[in-house]
């Protein structure tokens, strides 16, 4: 008897950790869908997303080659909430499209879970489609240093930080599952390999 897909919807606040639980769910055999990557493909040349976000935002943010200047719009968008709003009403329908048909993919491949990571899993009403949500949360140094890591400067990543209105508060609610990744790096992969377990994937 084929076992059924288990559906796991990864979410947090930016710079805790997001990506590296679901690379290891992938590891353990998981399908990762990654909203963020899917956010790129719907703004790439070509797509109606992309026409329509230079409709709504102007052209100041076509590059040259006809893409889109991520870095100029994300400045916008980070510093005004209602742009940040506009943008993802833009966006996300064109993105969840391509996560349905992702996530059927996946179950016809009859994979062990299918993981969906996504900061607005909740907002989007991911949620209500997962068997499981995992909140992934770290503490507000450990943020910020990873952020920084990343490049961002810390101005930028302080207003990236704050744009999210404080995203764990909020979901803690929805969530099946907290993982939290401000301690030991190995510590923090058992539990994420526990709650694999527990979740029926494993």
């Amino acid at each position: 008897m084929t076992r059924r897909t288990v559906r796991i919807g990864i979410t947090g606040p930016i710079g805790c950790g997001k990506s590296t639980v679901a690379g290891w769910l992938g590891d353990l055999g998981a399908t990762v869908i990654d909203a963020d990557e899917l956010a790129r493909e719907v703004t790439a040349p070509g797509e109606p997303a992309l026409d329509d976000v230079f409709d709504h935002f102007g052209e100041r943010y076509r590059r040259p080659d006809g893409s889109l200047d991520r870095a100029a719009l994300g400045r916008l968008v980070f510093s005004d909430p209602a742009a940040l709003a506009e943008l993802e009403a833009i966006v996300h329908p064109a993105v969840r499209a391509r996560i349905e048909i992702a996530i059927e993919v996946t179950e016809a491949a009859d994979a062990p879970a299918v993981v969906v990571e996504a900061i607005k899993l909740v907002e989007g009403g991911l949620a209500e489609t997962c068997d499981e949500v995992w909140l992934v949360t770290c503490d507000p140094e450990r943020q910020l240093e990873r952020l920084l890591a990343r490049g961002s400067d810390e101005a930028e990543a302080a207003q990236r930080i704050a744009a999210q209105d404080d995203p764990a508060r909020r979901l803690r609610p929805a969530a099946t599952r907290i993982i939290d990744t401000s301690g030991d790096f190995e510590r923090t992969r058992r539990r994420v390999l526990d709650a694999w377990t527990a979740a029926g994937a494993g």
